[in-house]
């Protein structure tokens, strides 16, 4: 089956215009151990802080920076608040999904009289640097998406944050900015949250897969690509499909216990070097047989790359009509089987790399059977 490129027929302005991912806040058991994970393999550089020494007593929080990409790693210092029952319930995991605007009054707003639960109404936060504005809404399970208007912003990351006063010397591994992130929900909520998309944040519906494109002997999922209206903003939806044994999107509820953020995609400079320094630092990646690369260039046609590179780095390769990607997904990097990262290098390519939905699930299916959850 072809994949299906729709448009969304529910709106025709952009009347929630963003300028990409802000940040991306995990909820963690221990933010400071997290951190020096996220510096010392991914090459993370430390360039913010808020905790008790900032004047916080409730939590602490370490902003995480790699061109582009920031992570926000928060950790609860109190037995009882959101932050502890958020990590007992899901374990560590992503909390929310901000989006950098230029009008977070607006976006709320707008968002909220279409229909979006509220998290927080647009709320000023000051300090010696200037100001911003933030605001909330509710998504699928308790993600959220965050408004964050800095324009009148100069400091080193919100306010209240501070630059550290201990930071580790790091090298960056190559990793540019946010390319994708993806939801997982319940049976039968898929088509509800691609209409949450379109109706209330005013996205398109970019491409979708059913159970024919995704699927192996044992399992199945069905996901559609949701995109805003400048495309610097993506969020594939996957829902399960029924199959033999239980697919990884059933694996990734039971144990997060509800609806959430699977995985981050993050766009390289250059994949192999990025993945060769990954690789060497620890990072675990899915297997993928070397039998892959037998055929795999009479599907996709001229690289650039020498497939021997991409064969001993198992980098998965895929081809649409605008050009060809690369693609790799690591392991969970939690202990349990939910959240992972992918890295991705596109040459051309718009489309998330339906050639390798098979290889891909096997492999899953492969480290969801040593688990014992197949």
């Amino acid at each position: 089956m072809e994949t299906n490129v729709m448009e969304s027929t529910t709106t025709h302005t952009d009347f929630l215009p963003l300028n990409g991912t802000d940040h991306i806040e995990f909820y963690v058991g221990n933010a400071k151990q997290s951190a020096y994970y996220y510096q010392t393999a991914w090459g993370y550089e430390l360039v913010a802080y808020s905790g008790p020494e900032t004047g916080v007593r409730d939590r602490a929080s370490y902003v995480l920076q790699q061109d582009k990409i920031r992570l926000v790693l928060t950790t609860s210092l109190v037995p009882h608040n959101d932050i502890s029952e958020h990590h007992q319930k899901h374990g560590d995991g992503v909390k929310f999904l901000s989006l950098w605007v230029d009008d977070a009054t607006k976006s709320f707003e707008e968002t909220v009289k279409r229909g979006a639960k509220p998290f927080m109404e647009p709320t000023r936060f000051e300090d010696e640097h200037g100001y911003v504005i933030i605001s909330g809404i509710y998504t699928y399970g308790e993600t959220v998406h965050k408004f964050v208007e800095r324009k009148n912003y100069n400091g080193p990351f919100l306010p209240g944050f501070k630059v550290p006063a201990h930071k580790l010397n790091v090298t960056p591994v190559g990793l540019r900015h946010i390319d994708h992130c993806v939801g997982n929900v319940e049976l039968g909520k898929m088509n509800d949250w691609v209409r949450f998309y379109e109706d209330v944040m005013g996205f398109q519906l970019l491409l979708t897969f059913d159970d024919k494109d995704i699927s192996t002997e044992y399992s199945a999922l069905m996901s559609k690509v949701v995109s805003n209206g400048n495309g610097w903003v993506k969020f594939p939806i996957n829902e399960p499909a029924e199959g033999k044994k239980k697919s990884q999107i059933e694996e990734y509820i039971d144990f997060y216990h509800g609806p959430g953020v699977q995985h981050i995609a993050i766009e390289a400079h250059d994949i192999v070097e990025t993945i060769t320094e990954l690789r060497r630092r620890g990072i675990e990646f899915l297997y993928v047989p070397e039998t892959y690369y037998d055929d795999v260039l009479e599907r996709v046609g001229d690289i650039e790359e020498p497939l021997e590179e991409l064969k001993k780095m198992n980098i998965l390769i895929d081809r649409d009509e605008d050009g060809y990607l690369l693609q790799i997904f690591t392991k969970p990097v939690e202990d349990r089987p939910t959240v992972f990262f992918e890295i991705i290098q596109r040459k051309g390519a718009k489309s998330f790399g339906k050639g390798n939905f098979k290889a891909l699930f096997e492999s899953i299916e492969r480290e969801q059977a040593n688990r014992g959850n197949l």
